[in-house]
């Protein structure tokens, strides 16, 4: 299951995109920062766009909430099925997201790290929930069987929501099992960013 992702779309960018589908966006506590992150890791504090009256609210919220009081293990993820998530419905924003498998050579002790991004879409958004706990308000990614995409190389995933789902995800009359879903083989394209490729030599 995911564990780490990337959101390097400026949020000039984020904001054009969401008035381009008619989504309406609020900034309740002003414009969050979005810096540029490479990985962005459990319990780090990131955007969101959480449902609000005709549209939604544009926030920053910590991943995960602690399963047991402050000192559980926090959740991060949360399986989808099953559920209605008729409240408390909310986008994450990203431009890729990381799985990790037991590396090809077994001298390596660090898993080989892939980072998965939307063919097609300079980013796109995860499939979330937001609540209040003992933390404060945070938010999980919800998690689904794996498509062809992602089988290879774990044995759930997260939904990543392609543009024509973001409205809906947010309107929480849209039954669950309308947006979560994988999607189409060839969707995703994944890139090894750990080991790196060894480099090719020059033709002469």
């Amino acid at each position: 299951m995911c564990n780490d992702y990337r959101l390097e779309v400026d949020i000039a960018s984020i904001m054009e995109d969401f008035d381009d589908l008619k989504i309406k966006v609020d900034l309740p506590e002003g414009t969050p920062n979005v810096a540029a992150r490479e990985d962005i890791k459990i319990t780090d504090i990131a955007p969101i766009l959480r449902t609000a009256a005709g549209g939604g609210e544009l926030v920053n919220r910590r991943w995960s909430w602690p399963s047991q009081g402050l000192k559980g293990k926090p959740v991060y993820n949360f399986r989808a099925e099953g559920r209605a998530f008729d409240s408390n419905r909310c986008l994450i924003l990203a431009d890729g997201f990381y799985e990790f498998t037991d590396p090809e050579d077994p001298k390596q002790k660090r898993l080989d790290k892939w980072l998965f991004t939307m063919a097609g879409h300079r980013w796109f958004c995860i499939a979330g929930i937001w609540r209040e706990s003992p933390v404060g308000e945070a938010f999980t990614m919800l998690t689904i069987e794996p498509g062809e995409d992602v089988a290879p190389y774990h044995s759930r995933q997260i939904v990543p929501l392609p543009r024509d789902r973001w409205a809906a995800w947010l309107d929480p009359q849209v039954p669950a099992g309308d947006v979560l879903g994988a999607l189409p083989k060839g969707s995703l394209e994944v890139t090894r960013v750990f080991p790196l490729a060894p480099a090719q030599p020059a033709l002469l």
